[in-house]
């Protein structure tokens, strides 16, 4: 047993090791939704679980492919794990309830990545010969066939949202509830090698990773383009390293990357942000994962592939497999610092959307205040306020300041100085 508090290893992050060591470069990592145990597949053809639990984790149970096992995915009941690899099939093993594992789908080529849809009460699979088939564990035939434009690299699944990632830098987004059609062919953002994805939790839009060491954030809806962005990670100096995998916080929604440079980071989408960079392991991190509330983060340190087999020898190699508990302050989402460009662009915008509502709405209030009496202009000034979207907030209070005055203002005298202020900078800096 490999004690959480006690076990010592050469991780710069003083992480806790997961013991036994697999035997060779550990593909994946999945926890089960239900409780704390990690299963793990690895290039020595085994499937391995451990429960975490009491500081500690015990090897639970194993079984064994013919062949290199690239991929696995729990079931959402937590009872059985699934597992594919270059044997060409996918096994399900009845880890809970101790029965043999069995062969419920096949490929004819290497299977790359699977994942349970528990809403269709199906399997899904992707493999290297440009497939996607959907399973009933019950029966021996895939349910469909979907053919991909090329071959599978990755896929995510949030339903009703699926990405399928292929070579070509194909992004092949599906609508689970009519599965049979592509909802949507995407070029990746990225300019090479598609390597991870990550479904938003929300369902709208995904996270891509490649091997020039950058992300994507995409949006599936076209009226949100605006909102998409791509940044570098995973690069030290002119060296420039694969992103092997993307995560997102079951909690905070935050995300994790973790790259071929032995480094995971945590960051925010929304606020732009990263939120913990982590020391870097001295081998590459292959593949990662946060159990189901988001307590432990679990992640591989071993040699990825990158330079071939040749350049490995499995019985010098170490492969670890190390546990990571995040820190609130680690994970949870920031408000976004703008930088001072981002500053005066914003605020350029707001300028003219005020200026353009107060040119259209000032004659109206001005006949409107005209009639009323006193009190109820009090009661006006009191309702415009209450209303505090960025942007109308502003203007409204443009509009109170024309026809009453600061007086009736009141507490909101600072807020309408810091507003005038603006505008005077404004003027100052439009060229």
């Amino acid at each position: 047993m490999s004690t959480l508090g006690l076990t010592t290893n050469a991780n710069p992050n003083k992480s806790f090791e997961v013991l036994p060591n697999p035997g060779d470069s550990v593909s994946s990592l999945s926890f089960s939704p239900k409780s704390n145990l990690l299963v793990a597949t690895s290039w020595d053809n085994q499937v391995r679980c451990w429960e975490i639990v009491g500081g500690g984790s015990q090897p639970k149970a194993s079984i064994s492919h013919d062949q290199p096992v690239l991929c696995s995915a729990w079931k959402d009941d937590g009872t059985t794990v699934f597992s594919g690899g270059c044997d060409k099939q996918v096994k399900m093993w009845p880890l809970l309830s101790g029965g043999q594992a069995q062969t419920v789908a096949m490929h004819d080529a290497p299977v790359k990545e699977i994942a349970w849809i528990p809403q269709m009460n199906l399997l899904v699979s992707g493999s290297w010969d440009k497939t996607l088939r959907y399973w009933d564990t019950r029966q021996a035939s895939p349910v469909h066939v979907q053919q991909l434009p090329e071959r599978c690299y990755t896929l995510t699944v949030n339903y009703p949202l699926m990405i399928v990632g292929t070579a070509d830098r194909n992004l092949v987004v599906f609508n689970l509830q009519n599965p049979q059609a592509e909802f949507k062919r995407i070029q990746s953002p990225l300019k090479y090698q598609t390597r991870c994805l990550a479904a938003f939790p929300d369902q709208q839009g995904f996270l891509v990773g490649s091997i020039e060491g950058r992300v994507g954030v995409h949006h599936i809806d076209d009226s949100q383009q605006s909102k998409n962005f791509t940044f570098k990670c995973h690069r030290e100096g002119n060296d420039i390293f694969s992103v092997n995998s993307l995560n997102f916080h079951p909690v905070h929604h935050t995300f994790a990357t973790a790259g071929s440079d032995g480094a995971f980071n945590f960051w925010d989408k929304d606020s732009k942000q990263r939120l913990k960079a982590f020391s870097r392991c001295p081998l590459p991190i292959t593949c990662s994962t946060f159990n189901s509330d988001g307590s432990i983060f679990a992640y591989a340190v071993c040699y990825d592939w990158s330079r071939g087999a040749e350049n490995h020898n499995p019985a010098t190699a170490k492969t670890s497999i190390y546990l990571h508990s995040p820190q609130e302050s680690e994970v949870k989402g920031k408000p976004r610092i703008a930088n001072r460009k981002e500053v005066i662009t914003s605020s350029k915008t707001v300028h003219k959307k005020i200026m353009y509502m107060f040119s259209k709405c000032k004659v109206y209030f001005q006949l409107q205040a005209s009639q009323l009496h006193p009190d109820c202009k009090s009661s006006i000034v009191s309702w415009i306020l209450s209303d505090h979207e960025t942007e109308q907030y502003y203007w409204h209070m443009l509009i109170c300041y024309h026809l009453y005055g600061k007086n009736c203002l009141q507490n909101h005298k600072i807020t309408l100085g810091y507003y005038l202020n603006q505008c005077t900078y404004f003027k100052r800096t439009q060229v």
